[in-house]
């Protein structure tokens, strides 16, 4: 078993084109030939399988072999992609590439461009190190039938990833310009399979095209700001968490009227190494330390950050009780906020949508402005891709504020519409936390709490999944449980996926799912309480139900 890993790292490394993770494959090879067992190791996990398509594309962390990042996953992966499109096309292929600014990035977007070129298609390549909104604007403004975005996201500073979008005469449905979805991502990943070696796939540069459609995608979210004068009084401090949206972010922003702005200098350039945080993540705790103790010192009224490929968004605002001096809104806050706020001059026919994990709120939001509502899978390729779609969600800060230009999360065009809802309630004497107790009243208190675990081995989140399938809870906070449903065997209309969901009777809802882009197995719990008229709203009571469920449900995972 050991000699044929070590022929198949082998053979991988033989056929590698980039001469530093040929030469550190090889070398572990080597060395695990020698009886090194700790690069036996590494040359299994590096060969443990070719990268699938998981939420949101390819990734992985960087490195030598089939199961990592690299120059030729990168090559085989386009040629595959490229074969896909020569059957699903009626013309020779056009292909949007952008790259973030990641290790990697630029050479893997060159590469891809490249194999596209030779493959008979032609490539629309995008200005280096810019957002993936960006990307999927150029999808639908050019008319192109795929785009590749070279991207991971908020992933750590070792990983890379590689999305794809269709459009153009592959796909004309709603879901055009989204990202893929079964059963493209099948019939891509069984052409990758059959790509030649890397180093075999032709590359040329005859067929690139350079685009640069910022300026229009700008002025697309700027137009996004309704015209008030409450703008210019807003003050905003904002962070690009090293990432590349720094740029666009304060462009659209200035155009769309918002002058009282603040960057947080120490990490608005691009640097894959995000040194001021421990994770580039604007979830997760720490992140915006800076923007707050900034943002305290410039009198700001809100902040906001996107993280490194600008595709989601975060809010902290104001509160005095809070130690900072500011409160980081969760997900699932931000999102009733923008919907009631968007679905308010919706048209007719509109739709609200968002996945199954993400707050039931959005739901009684669409239905009190007499609009329609969806639920989706978890992942934007889902939410994206809803006809009639007003306005969608994800509870780990990706929002869709414009779907007409950007059928995708896009942290931008969201801090256009975030300031413009903050600006008309500064006007208006009120702020953030007034108008969600202001939803709360009109709709009930609708509070979520994300409960996660990470872990070192996939193995680990499958047992857990496992266990629960077996023997969930019989009650959560003092609720009996009313039903435990698995989502693998679909569920209201929705195909099969790797989730279980719980409900008690008193509403409470846990969903445990295996994340689609990191090593962590996810729960997502919401507690539903009405409010009384004259009542004080019961924030407490939601909070400390949320902590029961988190208390006992961590115990039927098991990891």
């Amino acid at each position: 078993m050991t000699d044929e890993l070590l022929d198949r790292a082998q053979h991988w490394a033989d056929h590698d084109p980039d001469e530093r993770t040929r030469a550190a494959l090889t070398a572990s090879i080597e060395a695990a030939r020698a009886g090194d067992s700790g690069a036996l190791d590494e040359i299994r996990a590096a060969m443990a399988g070719p990268l699938e398509f998981g939420t949101a594309g390819l990734r992985g962390r960087i490195g030598p072999g089939e199961s990592r990042m690299n120059l030729a996953v990168v090559i085989r992966a386009t040629a595959g992609l490229c074969a896909f499109l020569a059957k699903a096309t009626d013309r020779a292929p056009r292909v949007v590439i952008g790259c973030d600014a990641r290790h990697g990035s630029v050479d893997f977007a060159r590469a891809a461009a490249r194999v596209v070129s030779a493959a008979g298609g032609t490539a629309l390549v995008l200005p280096e190190r810019n957002p993936t909104p960006l990307t999927a604007f150029a999808v639908r403004r050019f008319d192109a039938d795929a785009g590749i975005m070279v991207t991971a996201s908020h992933n750590p500073a070792q990983d890379n990833g590689y999305k794809v979008y269709l459009g153009g005469t592959v796909v004309t449905d709603a879901g055009q310009g989204a990202q893929i979805v079964p059963p493209y991502d099948a019939d891509i990943a069984t052409a990758i399979a059959a790509a030649p070696p890397a180093d075999q796939v032709p590359q040329d540069s005859a067929h690139i095209e350079r685009i640069d459609p910022r300026d229009d995608y700008v002025a697309a979210a700027a137009a996004l700001a309704p015209d008030a004068p409450a703008k210019a009084d807003l003050a905003i401090t904002f962070t690009a968490m090293h990432g590349v949206g720094a740029t666009l972010l304060e462009r659209a922003l200035r155009e769309a009227g918002f002058t009282r702005i603040h960057s947080v200098a120490e990490q608005a350039e691009p640097d894959p190494d995000f040194p001021t945080v421990s994770f580039p993540n604007p979830e997760e705790p720490g992140a915006l330390d800076l923007a707050m103790a900034q943002a305290g010192a410039n009198g700001s009224d809100l902040i906001i950050a996107v993280d490194p490929d600008a595709d989601r968004c975060a809010l902290a605002v104001p509160d005095a009780s809070a130690d900072t001096g500011w409160r980081q809104l969760s997900g699932d806050e931000i999102g009733s906020l923008l919907g009631e706020y968007l679905a308010a001059d919706a048209p007719d026919g509109s739709v609200l949508a968002n996945s199954i994990v993400s707050s039931r709120l959005l739901e009684r939001i669409a239905r009190g402005h007499g609009l329609d509502y969806r639920h989706t899978l978890t992942g934007f390729k889902w939410i994206a891709r809803t006809p009639g779609l007003r306005f969608g969600y994800e509870e780990a800060i990706g929002f869709c504020p414009d779907p007409a230009c950007v059928r995708d999360k896009d942290g931008i065009a969201t801090a256009v519409v975030a300031a413009s809802l903050f600006a008309g309630l500064k006007a208006e004497g009120r702020t953030g936390l007034d108008e969600l107790e202001r939803i709360a009243r009109a709709y009930g208190l609708y509070m979520t709490a994300p409960l996660t675990f990470r872990v070192d081995s996939l193995d680990l989140i499958a047992e857990g999944m496992e266990r629960l399938r077996n023997n969930p809870p019989q009650s959560l906070a003092g609720s009996p449980v009313a039903s435990v449903t698995d989502l693998s065997n679909g569920w209201d209309g929705l195909p099969g996926t790797d989730a279980i969901m719980v409900v008690t009777e008193a509403d409470d809802r846990v969903i445990a799912r295996p994340s689609g882009t990191e090593p962590k197995l996810k729960c997502y719990l919401e507690v539903v309480l009405p409010v009384e008229d004259g009542a004080p709203v019961p924030w407490d009571e939601a909070r400390a139900r949320l902590d029961a469920i988190a208390a006992e449900f961590g115990p039927a995972i098991g990891i």
